[in-house]
């Protein structure tokens, strides 16, 4: 008996092991997204990585004829599938934003006569843009390749954390050319570019760097930028129509194998004589800080010429990043839910040097002691499930993000937690202060290795500031009024989550008045429930409610991307207040059943960018984000398979494995976050509970790693298309008689069994 139970283990072990083996970045598709509205790229980056290496096949500038140019919209992260040219490859991007900024150092390679514009899309060869199929197009985890067209270059690319590398392989030529953008950008607006300078160090080697006023105002990047072989010559163009040079400037010809350029438009180019097959490589290092930071950087990340040997070290991370959940499944299934993971480990991104340093909100040089300092914070749509995922399967690195967020309220001037920052600079975007839910959620789930009473008074601090978008009047009167701001219902709204979730922190920490101050503003979202409607709905300061009032609208009806209808759905914290405050259980369900089932006329599509077809599922708004709980609700009801239903029929429809995959903008990996949780068969309702809400596992099995050698396995019997009910959840050998997980039930490790069928229970 022991050597049969000897063997039984040892088969174990290797069928565990075995399991760990599979290549998984095979599923992993960064195409999907990049068709419509999922603004996804497909190029090079590693997880979490400072550099985002990918083509760009249209830049879009604000203004057109005058006015707004809706093509700002389509080109958020730079590519849209359904283009057929390229303008080149530039080294930051955002990933599934609904904003644009960023495209930095655009570096495009040419053979033949030189031209410095990138042509138009309808006359590709009169710049040097070029054509590509995507039947010549690869796009992996860390690896993209495309043949161009017009030169016959293939084009190949891989990242380390602060480094891009590219590989150029070139026909036969006497005229190479090896372009170097510093004016084209993502978004561009009207002068975008404040200043950019440049400097050649000798035949391989030139530094230089850019500052920039866009979505981020004051945004400054510097690089260091090596070839493999030396260029021939040199020289650039500069594309403003008046700029001045004095002293130096007007006194050395410029145009020509210069030493060193400045200017507000400046695109140079680097010549050099190929042989047929001939590989021209560069690295592009990247810093926040300084150009010798991105010269150390480079050092430290990248120290061979062997393309290969970095593109394998980068896929290696992911596959580490990847395996943190194995699942059963299908192809299909395997391929929806690995590019997810990969969605979710792009963002928030690493932002600083090798070093430690990095520039703060404050402009001034940092140094992160102790911890990685993150950028790109996306919080209205992240903190509902990306950070949550994070706070299981990478807790410390959540961690690090929360520091950072403290290092930001640190150095801000205005005393605030991040609201949507990016590059040492605060954007403002959307409402809330759902940093505290981040913050919360990882002290509420006991990752917090810092000072959690100080990172108390930062949020409480925040919170308090009366002079930020309507605080004031939310303080004073409960709610804030519809004169004072467009979005006056979604803000109050989303004040009330976040106070309930700095209550919740107080809690924890033993501060009975900051959790009794906050948990009765938690309540305020009742302020705005107009029962006579039966909708979240507008109110004056005078305490009468707006009277024309259209809930199927998204415009200037109080609402920020969503309308009347999904926001007044709109209390994670608190459902079952809501159930009661919204007439009771019937009425309720009938409700939730009522938006998946209306279809909203087209007139309310053409409203604006913000609702699509795409993410729409009758009158639920499944691409935007305060929509993303709303299935689990019927869990507070009595008819909780409704969520299990509504689950396995919005993840088929949302989510594929193809270029037009995505409903909607993956935010920064928040729809992507959704799809994981969601496909394990659990969701974090209401961030900063310890509480996930059970749903219906779209998987055959699953196996979460959770830290310090425990894993949570899930499985799944008898899961399939039409066997979408749970039958009955068995949890560590014991019936699991509730809709709920606790976050100790996962990280402690163990056993769940999901048992499904095709009748609800």
């Amino acid at each position: 008996m022991k050597r049969i139970f000897t063997a039984l283990l040892l088969c174990s072990g290797l069928a565990a092991s075995a399991q760990n083996s599979e290549n998984l970045i095979q599923y992993v598709k960064p195409i999907v997204g990049t068709q419509r509205m999922g603004h996804t790229y497909p190029g090079a980056t590693v997880p979490f990585g400072m550099v985002q290496l990918s083509p760009e096949t249209d830049t879009a500038s604000y203004e057109l004829n005058g006015h707004y140019n809706p093509k700002v919209y389509e080109y958020c992260a730079g590519y849209q599938y359904e283009d057929k040219t390229i303008v080149g490859f530039s080294h930051t991007h955002f990933s599934g934003t609904g904003h644009s900024d960023l495209g930095d150092f655009l570096i495009m390679p040419t053979v033949g006569t030189l031209k410095l514009n990138p042509g138009t899309v309808d006359k590709p060869h009169s710049g040097y843009r070029s054509p590509f199929s995507h039947a010549n197009e690869v796009a992996e985890a860390n690896y993209y390749k495309v043949r161009l067209d017009e030169s016959n270059i293939l084009a190949e690319l891989t990242t380390t954390t602060r480094v891009g590398f590219h590989q150029y392989t070139f026909p036969k030529s006497d005229n190479a050319h090896i372009i170097l953008d510093l004016m084209a950008g993502i978004y561009n607006y009207p002068d975008k570019n404040v200043w950019t300078y440049m400097r050649v160090i000798d035949d391989t080697h030139v530094v230089g760097y850019r500052l920039t006023n866009g979505w981020a105002r004051t945004r400054a990047l510097y690089f260091s930028m090596e070839f493999s072989k030396p260029f021939i010559s040199h020289g650039y163009k500069n594309f403003s129509k008046r700029e001045v040079y004095g002293g130096f400037w007007g006194k050395f010809n410029q145009v020509k194998n210069f030493p060193e350029i400045a200017g507000r438009n400046l695109r140079a180019y680097f010549n050099f004589k190929t042989e047929e097959g001939e590989k021209i490589k560069i690295k592009f290092a990247i810093s926040p800080v300084s150009i010798a930071g991105a010269q150390a950087n480079m050092a430290a990340e990248v120290n061979t010429w062997d393309f290969d040997q970095i593109k394998k070290a980068g896929q290696d991370q992911w596959e580490k990043e990847l395996h943190k959940i194995t699942i059963q499944g299908n192809k299909e299934v395997k391929e929806n839910f690995y590019t997810s993971m990969y969605h979710t480990m792009i963002n928030p991104t690493v932002y600083m040097d090798v070093d430690g340093q990095y520039k703060g909100l404050d402009q001034n040089i940092h140094k992160a002691e102790g911890f990685t300092n993150y950028t790109t914070f996306s919080l209205w749509d992240t903190h509902r499930a990306l950070h949550p995922l994070f706070n299981i399967i990478d807790p410390e690195r959540n961690a690090d993000m929360v520091k950072s967020m403290l290092a930001h309220f640190d150095q801000s001037p205005e005393h605030m937690l991040p609201v949507w920052s990016n590059s040492a600079n605060e954007n403002w975007c959307m409402s809330g202060y759902h940093a505290v839910s981040v913050i919360a959620d990882a002290v509420i789930k006991g990752n917090a290795p810092f000072d959690a009473n100080k990172a108390l008074e930062a949020c409480v601090t925040t919170a308090k500031h009366r002079d930020y978008l309507g605080i004031g009047e939310y303080m004073d009167l409960g709610y804030i009024p519809d004169e004072k701001d467009g979005n006056s219902v979604s803000s109050t709204l989303e004040y009330a989550y976040d106070d309930w979730c700095i209550a919740q922190m107080a809690k924890k920490l033993g501060n009975q008045a900051v959790y009794e101050e906050f948990i009765k503003r938690s309540q305020n979202y009742k302020n705005v429930y107009d029962p006579k409607s039966g909708f979240m709905h507008p109110r004056n300061a005078d305490g009468t409610f707006r009277k024309k009032f259209d809930p199927f609208t998204t415009i200037n009806q109080g609402f920020i991307e969503g309308n009347a209808w999904n926001y007044t759905l709109y209390v994670p914290h608190d459902p079952a207040s809501l159930i009661k405050l919204m007439g009771g259980n019937k009425r309720f369900v009938t409700y939730m059943d009522s938006l998946f089932s209306y279809n909203l006329p087209d007139k309310y599509f053409a409203e604006t960018e913000d609702i699509t077809k795409d993410g729409i599922i009758g009158n639920y708004v499944h691409g935007n984000e305060p929509s993303h709980h709303v299935a689990y609700l019927y869990d507070w009801t009595d008819k909780p398979w409704k969520t299990q239903e509504k689950i396995r029929m919005i993840l088929p429809k949302m989510y594929k494995p193809t270029p037009d995959g995505l409903g909607g903008n993956d935010d920064t990996g928040q729809m992507s976050a959704w799809y994981i949780f969601s496909s394990l068969g659990f969701y974090p309702v209401a961030p900063a509970s310890d509480q996930y809400a059970i749903g219906s596992p779209a998987v055959n099995g699953a196996v979460v790693q959770v830290g310090n050698g425990k894993t949570f396995n899930i499985h799944v019997n008898n899961q399939g298309p039409k066997n979408v009910y749970i039958q009955k959840i068995v949890l560590n050998g014991k019936p699991l008689n509730k809709l709920f997980l606790s976050h100790g039930d996962i990280m402690n490790g163990g056993d769940i069994t999901f048992y499904m069928g095709a009748k609800h229970k």
